[in-house]
């Protein structure tokens, strides 16, 4: 990527950008320690007018005595430990010590420990392994962030065949409303990552590439399960297709019954590898919390109050095994989701959850009006699955931008996962769990800035990948450094003239520049956020 980088100045400018905003958000929410700085200063303000929440959240007590240098990384950086983040600290330090602990998936904590235990062993002597752990999330996260953002550019350029929509998209995901759970200890810029990299490589035709790299996100989120249905679409898809080519090419395929087996075996191969990191993890779980003595070493007392304090389950040393262990197909994850966070079906629908709906109403919009839009544009292409092989497929012209066929299987998982999320899920989670988990909705805001707003609109109407012309109006000056060259970034050049701006465009980025700044300054004081 780095010698594409090289070639590419939408790319170069998409890192860069990426970097200037990552680097933003960690002087926003570290706390005062220089009055002069204006950054900390509106910290400060913030911490003053807003102090820390006392939440009911997972807090375990810290076993050593802080040094000098470790409550310097805690005044820095500790705003980015709040909620989620300290079970993901915890377990990277400790374990799964706690059984809710299993909620969360063993790759970013291992990959933590990893890094604290390797690249920062030189400061085991100054820190304590939980500032080095934090220490890890800052740096790692900053770094997944980046190659997300190149990531999702790549597969922009891929999939739209428009560079000028792949680019403001790739642009957006800086500012994402997901921004504070991209920078803070969660796995969120991981897993972005990891399925923004594999979406690209099977659009590349690099299967097993792609089956990797899936298989590594369902290590990190539960959610990364959905994504087989990506192999399962492209299998088909080219099955179907296989069907329809014309009497001239029949001789040349293989038999009927051969590519039947074909595509089901990779499609089995592909699915199992995604599905296995989730089983082994089960597995884990049940022989650690389900099999009495197996594995178990002592608990230091003031995590074994704090179990008995707030009820936490843990492993059965006494012999009493969870219920979940009796289950016919003993899930810790399912069990945990619904006794410790009450998620199921309508669980959440609850007039005390209205300020919750109201959070994640921008979000469910912006998705709603993405799935309404690609089916206006495509119904044909929407009734048949995609599945028809269309004239211009054939004549080597396929549409380009969001509504381009090849943008079906996206907007179907996304909206797979909004409806998912709406029903089944806590649904104030929606933004990140979108922000993180399909490239929709920064395809989609991408494509209504690009639309509506003549502030970006170019002369010709050529929107094609290789067509160089098009691409003058977003790079018109070299891109430089973040303070310099603003027309070279379009999200740059749309604030600088936000008076001049449409209405839709003012919406669009006011609701991911809102949720980029409400999350810091609530998230970081443990108020509740998205």
């Amino acid at each position: 990527m780095e010698l594409v980088s090289r070639q590419d100045p939408h790319l170069r400018e998409v890192v860069r950008f990426a970097a200037c905003c990552r680097a933003l958000t960690l002087l926003l929410q570290a706390r005062s320690l220089l009055d002069f700085n204006p950054l900390f200063f509106f910290q400060a303000l913030f911490n003053l007018l807003i102090p820390d929440h006392a939440a009911d959240a997972f807090s375990p007590p810290r076993l050593s005595e802080p040094g000098p240098w470790d409550l310097l990384v805690e005044r820095l950086l500790g705003g980015l430990s709040r909620w989620d983040a300290e079970h993901f600290l915890f377990i990277a330090e400790r374990g799964y010590l706690y059984e809710h602990n299993c909620a969360f998936f063993p790759l970013y904590p291992l990959s933590l420990r990893a890094v604290a235990q390797g690249a920062l062993w030189p400061l085991q002597g100054l820190l304590r392994l939980r500032s080095r752990l934090l220490l890890s999330a800052v740096l790692l996260n900053s770094l997944l962030s980046l190659l997300a953002a190149a990531a999702l550019y790549e597969l922009g350029c891929a999939v739209l065949r428009c560079r000028r929509v792949a680019f403001l998209a790739a642009v957006l995901f800086s500012v994402s409303p997901a921004n504070v759970f991209m920078a803070a200890a969660y796995s969120e810029s991981m897993f972005a990552f990891l399925v923004f990299s594999a979406m690209w490589q099977l659009e590349k035709g690099q299967s097993w590439l792609a089956g990797l790299l899936f298989s590594l996100a369902s290590g990190a989120r539960a959610n990364g399960l959905v994504n087989a249905g990506f192999f399962l679409y492209s299998r088909g898809k080219r099955f179907a297709l296989q069907l329809q080519v014309g009497s001239g090419s029949v001789r040349k395929l293989p038999p009927l019954w051969k590519q039947l087996l074909s595509v089901a075996s990779s499609a089995v191969l592909m699915c199992a590898g995604i599905f296995l990191p989730f089983a082994l993890f089960q597995y884990y779980a049940y022989v650690r919390f389900c099999d009495p003595g197996i594995g178990l070493e002592p608990i230091p007392e003031p995590l074994l109050q704090l179990a008995r304090d707030k009820g936490y389950r843990l492993a059965a040393t006494d012999g009493v095994k969870p219920p979940w262990c009796s289950q016919r197909f003993p899930l810790v994850y399912t069990y945990i989701q619904g006794a410790y966070w009450n998620v199921g079906f309508l669980r959440y629908f609850e007039l005390r959850q209205i300020p919750n709906f109201l959070l994640a109403l921008p979000v469910t919009l912006l998705g709603s009006w993405a799935a309404w839009t690609y089916v206006v544009a495509n119904p044909r292409h929407c009734l048949t699955l995609g599945l028809e092989r269309r004239k211009s497929e054939e004549g080597g012209k396929p549409r380009a931008g969001f509504c381009c066929p090849a943008v079906f299987v996206y907007v179907v998982h996304a909206t797979v996962l909004l409806v998912f999320g709406f029903f089944c899920m806590h649904v104030q989670v929606l933004t990140r769990f979108l922000g993180s988990s399909s490239p929709v909705p920064y395809w989609f805001s991408a494509h209504l800035l690009q639309e509506h707003e003549p502030l970006l609109w170019s002369e010709g109407t050529d929107h094609q990948t290789a067509a160089p012309r098009s691409e003058k109006p977003l790079l018109s000056k070299p891109p430089g450094s973040c303070g310099k060259g603003p027309s070279a970034n379009p999200v740059v050049r749309l604030l600088l003239n936000c008076r001049l701006i449409t209405p839709l465009s003012r919406c669009v980025l006011g609701f991911f520049l809102s949720f980029w700044l409400l999350g810091l300054i609530l998230h970081c004081n443990f108020l509740p956020w998205t």
